[in-house]
């Protein structure tokens, strides 16, 4: 007979192990709001000299041949004012050395005479202008600009600001700009990673009396990573079991590419076909692979079913009432997420024809019909241009702002930020700093249809943005948009035909095995403890007593909510 054996589970927090690169810590911190005076610049400034202006202009002029003037607020605050623009680049400006293949975070913040301008960071080197970061800046406050470039080369380069509002003075103040090396950056990601990413478990060994058990034999098995990683799916894989097997074996959560649209799903107006979504649906929910619903509208006037565009404006209120309820109806309950608007920063069709609270009221709709599910704002070019003004994360964050203050929608913990993720050549720093303005909402934030522009570097520049996406703690999951198509896919596949691995594949490959804990196997020590750092996931976990015929299995779960520090759970044979 074996004598029982007692498994004792500690969750704690353990001290990182030393690391070989010592880097300065990165400073994840922004702000969505304008604020009265401006916050002391990151990293002291970095390598801009008089960042906070207390030395007047010193190392400061006029780009484009502007005029440029010391300012001061009512409490003594000192900035710069550009004057009398004419033109959109003539600002203040500073010239600095930059060292090649050098990430470069960047911070400023900002202010106009009237209303309100976009305004957009600017690095000049040579024979190149790099677009680092843009914000919304308005009268009366600051605002802050975050973004961030890597030197393409070492030598000498000037940032400026530029804004298209030239009636407009430019008001510029704490003003920072700090390098990394690749290695530095790596190890924020390391830390990160350690961070939101993994916890430390202490496992104890116990007999039936409660005495540690000495050289207990622990095994511990990742069986289900807990972050969420998938891709996009497409009706193909209905009828293809290669094409089944390529994908349950690797993903956890899915959107369908197209199949969930109101054009997919009502061609001819009043006849409605779910029978694609509906088997679909079936299928990811039978390898217990979630799903985002994608999506209920599209604010683009040329992604409407061809019959909308025709309506008048009562048609259409019956036409869109009678889809959200259709939609939502049938699978509320089955998805994790709802893209409720996809893409109402670029496009306006709907508030085209209800208004500006278009959106807000079919978000209010959603709630009312799923309230479990997050309800997300789907965009583009949020991380992917920082030169697009549409889409600047201020921008993003004002529409957010917008739908949960409108009458109705309190319910503000089941908001999303849904981010797609259209790359072609990513600029990691400024993906990160956009990132850190996002999390200022307090909403989740997903990465919803990644792929990266075909090209010699697809894979590597794939392989970075996945890197730095999984490593900011605001992400809480990561779709790919590489649904599969014998034709082809929409701009990046992971398989050629026959479900081997193309580079971007064999990338995401890669980070799967990197991001999910090996087997753990070992000795309790002379009090029965063992401790193992795990990924989030679920595992199993065998105990042998070392003496006795005794053994204890148990499914462990470790996540960020429910492995807090002094959490114990014991079980016995």
């Amino acid at each position: 007979m074996g004598r029982a054996l007692f498994l004792s589970l500690l969750w704690v927090a353990m001290l990182s192990a030393a690391r070989v690169v010592q880097a300065l810590p990165y400073d994840y911190s922004s702000s969505s709001e304008c604020l009265p005076e401006p916050l002391e610049p990151h990293y002291g400034g970095g390598i801009i000299r008089n960042s906070d202006f207390s030395a007047g202009l010193q190392g400061w002029s006029a780009f484009g041949y502007g005029v440029v003037e010391e300012g001061a607020s009512a409490s003594g605050n000192r900035y710069a004012v550009s004057r009398n623009r004419t033109r959109p680049y003539q600002s203040v400006s500073q010239k600095v050395y930059l060292q090649n293949d050098t990430h470069y975070t960047l911070s400023a913040w900002l202010q106009v005479s009237n209303g309100s301008a976009d305004i957009t960071a600017v690095v000049k080197t040579n024979g190149e202008f790099i677009h680092a970061g843009g914000v919304e800046a308005r009268s009366g406050c600051w605002s802050i600009l975050k973004g961030g470039f890597t030197a393409p080369a070492a030598g000498p380069a000037e940032l400026y600001f530029e804004s298209n509002a030239t009636g407009e003075e430019v008001m510029v103040d704490n003003v920072s700009l700090q390098p990394f090396s690749q290695e530095e950056w790596a190890a924020h990601h390391h830390a990160a990673i350690k961070s939101a990413r993994k916890k430390t478990v202490r496992l104890r060994a116990r007999d039936s009396a409660g005495k540690p058990v000495p050289g207990a034999q622990v095994r511990i098995e990742h069986v289900r990573s807990g972050f969420p990683l998938g891709s996009a799916m497409s009706a193909e894989i209905l009828q293809n079991p290669a094409y089944q097997r390529w994908f349950t074996s690797r993903f956890t959560v899915t959107t369908f590419e197209n199949e969930m649209k109101w054009y997919s799903t009502e061609r001819v107006q009043g006849r409605e076909d779910y029978s694609v979504p509906d088997a679909m649906l079936r299928f990811a929910r039978s390898h217990g692979i979630r799903v985002r619903g994608h999506n209920i509208f599209w604010d683009q006037p040329s992604q409407q079913p061809a019959w909308v565009q025709s309506l008048s404006y009562p048609q259409l209120r019956q036409a869109t009432a009678r889809r959200i309820k259709s939609v939502m109806s049938r699978y509320a309950g089955q998805v994790i997420a709802w893209d409720v608007v996809n893409e109402n920063l670029h496009f306006n069709f709907f508030e085209g024809r209800f208004g500006g609270d278009a959106s807000a009221a079919f978000y209010r709709q959603a709630h009312q019909m799923d309230g479990a599910a997050l309800m997300s704002m789907n965009e583009f070019n949020t991380l992917e241009q920082p030169g697009d003004p549409n889409a600047v994360p201020g921008k993003y964050l004002g529409k957010l702002f917008q739908i949960k203050k409108f009458p109705g929608n309190t319910n503000d913990g089941r908001m999303a930020i849904g981010l797609e993720g259209h790359f072609s050549t990513p600029n990691i720093p400024y993906i990160r700093a956009a990132l850190d303005t996002m999390s200022g909402a307090g909403v989740p934030i997903w990465l919803t249809e990644i792929d990266v522009a075909p090209g010699p570097n697809q894979a590597a520049n794939l392989e970075k943005i996945l890197r730095e996406v999984y490593a900011h703690p605001a992400v809480h999951g990561i779709i790919l948009w590489a649904a599969w198509h014998q034709r082809g896919c929409y701009v990046m596949c992971l398989t050629d035909n026959s479900f081997r691995n193309l580079p971007t594949g064999d990338v995401v490959d890669k980070l799967i095995r990197e991001w999910q804990t090996r087997a753990h196997a070992g000795v309790a020590d002379a009090d029965g403890y063992y401790e193992a750092e795990l990924f989030h996931g679920d595992y199993k976990v065998t105990v042998s007593h070392p003496v006795a015929n005794a053994t204890v299995v148990q499914s462990l779960t470790v996540d960020k909510e429910t492995t807090k520090a002094g959490n114990e759970d014991t079980i016995h044979v």
